[in-house]
């Protein structure tokens, strides 16, 4: 009777063992299914870090564009224009890498957190599995063509809509500077 007490208390003991060292596994084997699934969506963190480099240079390069027609002789537009271009690519082929390293390095604590939080180790594998397939990598492939006939297809319906607002948040702007310089603001004034 006593052995059997003591073969029924040491059951539990057991299970609680064997569940505590899959515990102890199963974090580790997460860890390295998120450290996966980062690896495999680099060129997505990419991507971020070169839109957050990119996304400040395109109103400044359409204002130097306007600004070159309208205030630079023309015999001297094409020169300058390139100087300029060069600057820009000067700046995206400086931003661009520090973004890039910095995204690698957060993405673990970001990304990989909610991985981590959100999804389940059965999930991940799942996951891994999706986007290791023949069919994930096409969708993938063809993603940036479904982004591009989007935005031209939005940028062309909708631009008849949004330039009124922004001529009109262009010449807000002008008449606050004006008004805050002292100068007269003029109709119709170039972008600030």
């Amino acid at each position: 009777m006593l052995m059997r007490t003591r073969a029924l208390l040491a059951a539990p003991l057991l299970v609680l063992s064997l569940a505590t060292a899959h515990a102890a596994d199963s974090p580790a084997a997460k860890k390295a299914l998120v450290q996966k699934v980062l690896q495999m969506q680099q060129p997505g963190i990419d991507g971020i870090a070169r839109t957050l480099a990119e996304q400040p240079v395109a109103p400044m390069m359409q204002q130097v564009a306007g600004l070159l027609r309208t205030r630079v002789p023309e015999d001297k537009r094409e020169a300058l224009s390139k100087e300029i271009q060069g600057d820009f690519k000067k700046y995206i082929d400086a931003t661009v890498p520090l973004l890039r390293d910095r995204a690698k390095a957060l993405a673990p604590t970001t990304i990989g957190a909610v991985l981590e939080q959100k999804f389940s180790e059965d999930e991940l594998k799942q996951l891994v599995t999706w986007l290791e397939s023949p069919l994930a990598r096409k969708y993938q492939t063809a993603f940036p063509e479904f982004q591009r006939s989007l935005t031209e297809k939005l940028v062309a319906e909708t631009r008849p809509m949004v330039e009124p607002n922004l001529r009109e948040l262009n010449e807000s702007i002008t008449r606050r500077l004006a008004a805050h310089a002292g100068a007269p603001a003029a109709a119709g004034a170039s972008k600030p």
